[in-house]
């Protein structure tokens, strides 16, 4: 008899579960709620959500095949396996490629499972049959060469405008490099037709961008996004320096001997005084002329100061003024001792 049924019996009530039929599934009920607490721990549902088993899903692993580079023969054409620019992929490559940095002492990472070769362009692409292949197929829109330019003076004569650009490889989001937009002019000073007031303004506008040596003239634009851009403007640049140095100014003419920047020969008393010189003890002075070697040397002489240079050149150029030789002018030398 369970508990509860003595309980009704000893206060004179009676009840449905004193059966004995009703005894047993109670008292059943109650074991089976209990050996179910006791294996399993009882969890609080909330949101009242009857609870379903997921069944776990097979995963199906297929097997993996060889890499490529195991079933490439020796002769075969290496355009169709790598046509163009792509990515690193280590199954297509057939060289025990390696990069990466590493402790002292190890092997470099291999080629797969490698990102420091996946991220970086490559030229795998460019081999020398495929080089050859496409110059092959671009050589139908290709101009023969001119047979007047055969050598690099031929070539400075005929294209006296030399321009310099910069193509760069990096790993970066986009291809254009910004260095890339930079453009450099060089152009010979000698091939622009300007008189003596033109070059010495045109050489005061440019600055230090001419090499005095060489005669060289080098304009570098930068400021532009774009590589055309920049060569836009840098022949702009050229084309208002040549015709601003042609241009002159009204207060030009009223410049006088102490305003000139430099020493002109041509300008000065000196031209009269050696003219003189010259025709001095001649009939006919009108055909006298002087060299230009004598207008260089003084010009240089005055302009750059005094070095053994300009005191050479002005030597010998007066020398052939005088109409003298280097043994004549000694002998007065050796008579004085």
């Amino acid at each position: 008899m369970s508990f509860l049924a003595r309980i009704l019996r000893e206060n004179g009530k009676t009840s449905l579960l004193a059966s004995p039929r009703y005894h047993v599934v109670f008292s059943s009920t109650q074991a089976e709620q209990k050996e179910s607490e006791i294996d399993d721990f009882r969890v609080i549902n909330l949101r009242n959500v009857k609870e379903q088993r997921v069944q776990r899903q097979e995963v199906k692993r297929f097997p993996v095949p060889p890499p490529r580079t195991e079933q490439m023969p020796v002769g075969q054409d290496w355009g169709a396996v790598w046509p163009g620019p792509r990515t690193f992929h280590p199954a297509a490559v057939p060289l025990p490629l390696r990069q990466g940095w590493v402790p002292k002492g190890k092997a470099p990472p291999s080629k797969f499972v490698n990102t420091e070769l996946m991220k970086i362009p490559n030229f795998l692409h460019l081999t020398p049959p495929v080089i050859k292949r496409q110059a092959e197929a671009l050589r139908k829109f290709c101009t023969p060469w001119p047979e007047q330019l055969q050598t690099e003076k031929d070539i400075e004569e005929h294209f006296p405008v030399k321009v310099i650009t910069s193509d760069y490889c990096h790993a970066l989001p986009t291809i254009r490099n910004p260095l890339a937009r930079i453009v450099s002019i060089q152009l010979n000073l000698s091939r622009l037709p300007l008189d003596r007031h033109a070059k010495d303004k045109f050489l005061r506008l440019v600055g230090d961008r001419y090499d005095a040596e060489t005669g060289v003239l080098t304009i570098v634009t930068d400021r532009c996004p774009l590589r055309k851009q920049n060569y836009d403007y840098a022949m702009y640049l050229i084309t208002a320096l040549f015709h601003e140095s042609c241009v002159k100014e009204p207060w030009e003419d009223l410049k006088e001997e102490a305003d000139m920047e430099v020493y002109i020969w041509e300008n000065n008393k000196s031209k009269q005084m050696a003219e003189n010189f010259v025709k001095w003890g001649q009939k006919d002075a009108a055909e006298c002329s002087i060299s230009s070697s004598f207008k260089t040397a003084v010009e240089d002489l005055i302009n750059e100061g005094e070095n053994d240079e300009t005191l050479t050149k002005y030597k010998d150029a007066v020398l052939e003024l005088l109409q003298l030789n280097h043994k004549e002018a000694k002998e007065p030398e050796k008579s004085l001792k």
